[in-house]
């Protein structure tokens, strides 16, 4: 299974729509896991994403994507840390 963090806060419409966008592709493959995290849980995550917000993070190689994002560049994100959703 692969992990992403999506990296947002509470009241952010757009952290919403980035949500709607990787939960669409949990539907496309259950062996995706996605974890929401509140930046303002932590200083640093604050410091660095504040204005950056949503950001979906591959935590075992520190890849990020950036907002704006569709599900197509969110699935090329996916093949591009090494996991095949045709495949797994």
């Amino acid at each position: 299974m692969t992990s992403l963090v999506l990296l947002g806060t509470a009241g952010c419409h757009l952290c919403e729509q980035a949500e709607e966008i990787l939960n669409a592709c949990l539907l496309k493959d259950s062996k995706l896991i996605i974890e929401a995290v509140d930046i303002a849980e932590q200083d640093s995550w604050q410091e660095r994403y504040a204005i950056r917000i949503p950001v979906v993070l591959h935590p075992e190689s520190q890849r990020e994507l950036g907002w704006p994002f569709d599900i197509e560049q969110v699935q090329t994100f996916i093949e591009q840390i090494g996991y095949n959703t045709n495949n797994n």
